[in-house]
């Protein structure tokens, strides 16, 4: 029986060249298609689909927003996502989010086929142009830490949890301006320009809000 998809993208010229090209294949069949995350959530419940072939970024509610809203009904959902952007970073927030394979658009004509067959045994899947990449990125994300002295990363720990910079200098027992060069010296070592993506970062390392003392 060929495997049933559904495909999602905000481009319609996308979705035509998705299905010209899965056509093709007699182990594929396309069941739906929608051209937004609202539209997504709403065919994926009626389609039921084995694969879901998601682009992540779309306007109004992300890609990724409708893709845990599936895994939430259904935590068997196997979701491709299939995205223009090849940086890392959005490899490991999808598959982070649940996603069972990533492909970007540049390698869609090579590679889609085998990536759904693929994620629709349960196998992880991403594309030859990013593999690599990930793979040597994950690598220097996990050794992040070993350039941390025991104290940057008590500093980082309070950080993430919320503690206000005087806070953790009184009870640490330095100086304010110490803990913001602390501060401004983990950030360089993560790559983190804000707050916001020194939690990101954080947490990659293994340091989040809900970490025990």
């Amino acid at each position: 029986m060929p495997i049933s998809v559904l495909l999602v993208d905000d481009h319609k010229i996308v979705l035509e060249g998705y299905r010209r090209l899965l056509e093709r294949d007699a182990m594929i069949s396309i069941v739906a298609e929608a051209n937004s995350a609202v539209s997504a959530y709403r065919a994926f419940c009626e389609s039921r689909p084995q694969v879901v072939v998601l682009d992540v970024a779309m306007p109004g509610m992300s890609g990724i927003e409708a893709m845990r809203r599936m895994l939430s009904r259904d935590c068997d959902a196997r979701v491709l996502v299939c995205s223009m952007y090849d940086d890392p970073i959005y490899v490991d927030r999808s598959l982070g989010n649940g996603a069972c394979g990533y492909v970007t658009k540049a390698a869609v004509a090579e590679v889609l086929a085998v990536a759904i067959k693929n994620v629709s045994r349960g196998q992880r899947y991403l594309s030859p142009d990013i593999a690599a990449a990930f793979t040597h990125w994950q690598a220097r994300e996990r050794n992040a830490l070993a350039s941390f002295t025991a104290r940057e990363i008590e500093v980082l720990r309070q950080i993430v949890r919320g503690t206000r910079l005087e806070e953790i200098a009184s009870g640490m027992n330095l100086s304010e301006k110490t803990v913001a060069n602390y501060q401004t010296l983990i950030r360089q070592k993560l790559g983190a320009r804000n707050a916001a993506q020194l939690v990101q970062a954080a947490a990659r390392v293994g340091i989040s809000a809900n970490e025990g003392p």
